[in-house]
């Protein structure tokens, strides 16, 4: 009888586990390497303790950038807890701490209605960079990253090069925190764009409605929709991706924001302003090509993004993760 060998097991354990995250996080997780995928269940452990279960993703990511998983403190968590760094020798410790940190970023993002990429860079500048997005237009950009570490950096610039870096400057960040630290942990949590069977999927799904009036606050057929509700009924529901009912703007912290050249069908556009809104995001469509977006209007329909009235309110693409 053939014995399967110790190394064979693993191999195919990290194989099976792999397979798991890709379907649940996207193609990005590939790039996750195998002792971060073996964290996975204590991440989804203090992710769920701490209410944050769809950022497991994302907690993943940020494991890589910071220690690859083979740190003791694999989430560098130590300072958070007031703490000095890499005071936390166990990695259960050092995830529940992270965990717990980040929830508290959320909460905060939140109040202040800030978006998700703010949240991923304030894990390392710590929460003030949240108030400093919040006074600087709500919606995290390289540029106020870079000019909130050159003000807490008195301007110091220090060598620091890697592919990201070395494409962005030359080589070089300001001398506090990471500035490039959105952009490293988006190298694990892109995903990819949607083939064209996927997004046929996601149309034959979305076409079913055309026609049927704007109900504020509807979330299925029955009551017709609303923008958002369109979007998490249709995207749900096709199996594409797994939406539970949220506001436009919970939409966008589940997705990773891409610019408009790198938008494909399938993708989804957000706006803001187009009402009265307390969050920075009112509106979402579904991107289909061409300059063109099938949305929940008045009534569901297609609309041209070139319009002015759109181009006046667009806020930006993203791809759900």
């Amino acid at each position: 009888m053939q014995r399967t060998t110790l190394k064979e097991l693993l191999d195919k354990y990290r194989n099976d586990l792999q397979g798991l995250l890709n379907s649940i996080f996207g193609s990005a997780a590939a790039n996750l390497s195998p002792e971060v995928l073996a964290l996975q269940a204590l991440v989804e452990k203090y992710a769920k303790q701490y209410g944050i279960s769809d950022h497991v993703g994302t907690l993943l990511a940020i494991i890589q950038v910071e220690s690859g998983g083979v740190l003791a403190d694999v989430m560098q968590s130590s300072e958070s807890a007031g703490l000095p760094p890499g005071a936390i020798k166990d990695k259960e410790a050092s995830i529940n701490q992270g965990c717990k940190y980040y929830a508290e970023l959320v909460k905060r993002a939140k109040q202040l209605g800030v978006d998700g990429d703010s949240i991923v860079q304030a894990y390392n500048y710590g929460g003030g960079f949240l108030d400093y997005v919040a006074k600087n237009g709500k919606k995290y950009s390289f540029e106020l990253a870079e000019s909130f570490a050159k003000q807490h950096s008195g301007g110091v610039r220090v060598t620091y090069k890697n592919a990201i870096s070395t494409a962005k400057n030359g080589g070089w960040r300001y001398n506090y925190g990471n500035m490039f630290y959105v952009m490293l942990v988006q190298q694990y949590t892109g995903g990819a764009a949607y083939g064209s069977e996927t997004f046929q999927k996601l149309m034959t799904e979305a076409k079913k409605y055309i026609g049927m009036p704007y109900v504020f606050g509807g979330s299925t057929p029955q009551t017709s929709f609303d923008c958002s509700g369109f979007i998490c009924w249709v995207y749900t529901q096709s199996g594409v991706c797994n939406l539970p009912r949220m506001t436009a703007y919970g939409i966008y912290l589940r997705c990773t924001p891409i610019s408009a050249s790198q938008a494909q069908p399938g993708d989804l556009v957000f706006f803001a302003n187009t009402y009265d809104c307390p969050e920075p995001i009112s509106h979402i469509g579904i991107y289909v090509g061409n300059g063109k977006m099938l949305h929940c209007g008045n009534p569901i329909g297609y609309a041209d993004l070139s319009n002015s009235y759109w181009k006046s309110h667009m806020y930006g693409f993203a791809r759900p993760k």
